[in-house]
C-alpha cells in the first residue's frame, strides 16, 4: 500500500486514512487534550505519508510504528508551543454533544478531570500512557515508537501513573462514588 501511494495512487491513500485515522487523532487527542488540534495533527500525519512514502524502506520499521512516532513528534512540536503561551485561565468549551443526564455529566466530569491529570504529565509520560493504555499497544511496540528501550518506556509508565495518583488523589474518593 505504501508502495502504491508513493506513485500516486489516492485509493491506496484513502484506504490508508480510513485504517488509521481514527488512532491518529486518538493518541494526539490524549496528547494534546485537544480535539480540533488532534484533526490537524491527524491531518499532518498523513500529509506526511503522502510526501515521504517514496522513502519508507520495508524492514526498518512497521509502517503503523512510524505513523505513530510522527504523531508523537508533531504533539510534541505543538505541546513546546504551547508552553510559550500563558493563560491564566483556560477556556470552557462547549459540549454540542452533551445530553442532560445525569449519568453521562457524571461520566463527563470524571473524564475531564482523569484528562486534566494527564494533561500535567510530562509528555513523555503522557506519550507512554497514551500509547500503552489507551492505544492498547504492548510495551516493545510503544517503546519502539518512542525510539526508547522497555525498560526506559517502564520507568516513564511507572513515574506517569504515579504522578497520575498523586494528582487524582484528593479526587479519588468522589471518583470512586460514581
Amino acid at each position: 500500500m505504501v508502495r502504491r501511494i508513493a506513485t500516486g495512487d489516492s485509493l491506496a491513500a484513502q484506504q490508508l486514512v480510513d485504517r488509521h485515522l481514527d488512532a491518529m487523532v486518538a493518541i494526539a487527542r490524549h496528547m494534546l487534550n485537544d480535539p480540533i488540534e488532534a484533526e490537524d495533527v491527524a491531518q499532518e500525519v498523513f500529509l506526511k505519508v503522502w510526501v515521504n512514502a517514496a522513502k519508507w524502506k520495508p524492514g526498518a520499521a512497521l509502517f503503523r510504528t512510524w505513523m505513530h512516532r510522527v504523531a508523537i513528534n508533531l504533539c510534541y512540536d505543538r505541546l513546546r508551543k504551547k508552553r510559550e503561551i500563558y493563560m491564566e485561565t483556560l477556556p470552557e468549551q462547549m459540549d454540542e454533544d452533551a445530553t442532560t443526564a445525569e449519568q453521562t455529566v457524571e461520566q463527563r466530569q470524571i473524564a475531564l478531570q482523569i484528562e486534566t491529570a494527564m494533561g500535567g504529565l510530562a509528555p513523555r509520560q503522557r506519550a507512554a500512557l497514551t500509547l500503552c493504555h489507551l492505544q492498547e499497544m504492548g510495551n516493545i511496540e510503544a517503546a519502539s515508537i518512542m525510539e526508547i528501550s522497555v525498560e526506559a518506556l517502564e520507568s516513564l509508565l511507572s513515574r506517569g501513573r504515579r504522578a497520575l495518583r498523586a494528582a487524582l488523589h484528593e479526587q479519588k474518593q468522589e471518583l470512586l462514588s460514581k
